[in-house]
């Protein structure tokens, strides 16, 4: 991957939905590191923009207040844009159980809106941010996020508007958000709880939120339109980040509390059924969509990037297989970065 950014985004314009996310945070204070002219904070939430624009000072960042359900609020955020970051969604999986609909029409309808937003502003490229929860969906939330996906996938299919490329890119939980389970036992031990372990023999990607960042912006470099972008990463067991945290902080117990609702034992980035139309590269994946969805074919791909190979049609990428494991040694520093949770 390039590490040369700055020549990439320096001077340019980015709209950010969902930017007062953890995510869409850190995505703002690495792009005004690198040089960019203007970034617009589009979100629901006033108290998280105030929060925002008191922590990172910048005369480029510019706060919108709006939603992605509201097209016509959109069309004037995102404006003489050149790049857009789809971050908006629900997210909180028993509560898009109770109210489906309503995470349709901000995680479906709210990305057409993103989509049409952006043709109509003439943008450069668009990204949209998903999950794996995508991957064979157990819940709402991931169905919702798979739809979105496939309008991105499709979204290049407006010829006409040739100019504005549309892609996505898939992971995990990041290491330290409120979904990942490490900040989640370090503060049981804190409170001197039980750990809660949903099933033993479960395993999840690790990712960083540096890692993320540098992936994420690395696609607007590559990105042609239509892929879908997975990072390789490492992973680690559950049983190993539990011996490793009795070891180190304090031995408060366990408790098996069973696999909740919508849950995998491994975190899946891509599927059997999709090995046919992924590409294998150094340090990352790509999904091309079929050939009848889009105007270059895989072969035309890969002879545009020779560095890449087609994966076998029995592929499947997830935290159990395919990958590297952490050992203790390296657990023991990604307990170590969130130490500060727990220290007096």
């Amino acid at each position: 991957m390039t590490n040369d950014l700055t020549s990439i985004f320096a001077g340019k314009k980015i709209l950010i939905t969902g930017g007062t996310g953890s995510l869409g945070q850190a995505l703002t204070k690495r792009l005004l590191e690198i040089g960019a002219n203007t970034i617009r904070i589009f979100s629901r939430n006033e108290s998280k923009q105030i929060e925002m624009e008191d922590n990172i000072k910048d005369d480029r960042l510019k706060f919108f207040i709006g939603d992605v359900r509201d097209f016509q609020r959109l069309l004037k955020a995102v404006e003489g844009a050149d790049f857009v970051f789809h971050t908006a969604a629900l997210k909180h999986v028993p509560k898009i159980e109770y109210n489906p609909f309503e995470a349709i029409k901000t995680n479906v309808v709210g990305s057409q809106n993103v989509i049409d937003a952006s043709l109509d502003a003439n943008v450069d490229k668009v990204v949209y941010v998903g999950t794996d929860k995508a991957v064979s969906p157990l819940n709402t939330y991931g169905a919702t996020k798979l739809l979105a996906e496939k309008l991105f996938v499709s979204a290049n299919n407006y010829f006409t508007r040739e100019k504005t490329k549309f892609f996505a890119v898939r992971y995990g939980n990041v290491l330290g958000s409120s979904g990942s389970v490490i900040p989640l036992f370090i503060k049981q031990i804190k409170s001197k709880q039980k750990i809660t372990i949903t099933n033993s023999n479960m395993t999840r990607f690790s990712l960083t939120m540096s890692e993320a960042l540098d992936f994420i912006l690395h696609t607007i470099d590559i990105g042609k339109g239509s892929e879908i972008f997975i990072p390789k990463l490492r992973a680690y067991s559950i049983t190993d980040v539990k011996s490793v945290l009795k070891e180190t902080l304090e031995n408060t117990g366990e408790e098996e509390i069973g696999i909740r609702p919508g849950e995998k034992l491994h975190e899946e980035m891509i599927s059997n059924d999709e090995s046919m139309n992924t590409l294998e590269f150094k340090d990352y994946f790509t999904i091309i969509p079929n050939s009848d969805l889009i105007q270059w074919s895989k072969k035309k791909y890969l002879k545009s990037h020779k560095e890449g190979k087609i994966c076998k049609s029995n592929f499947s990428y997830n935290s159990k297989n395919n990958v590297n494991f952490l050992n203790v040694s390296e657990i023991k520093k990604l307990i170590h970065i969130n130490l500060s949770d727990i220290q007096e």
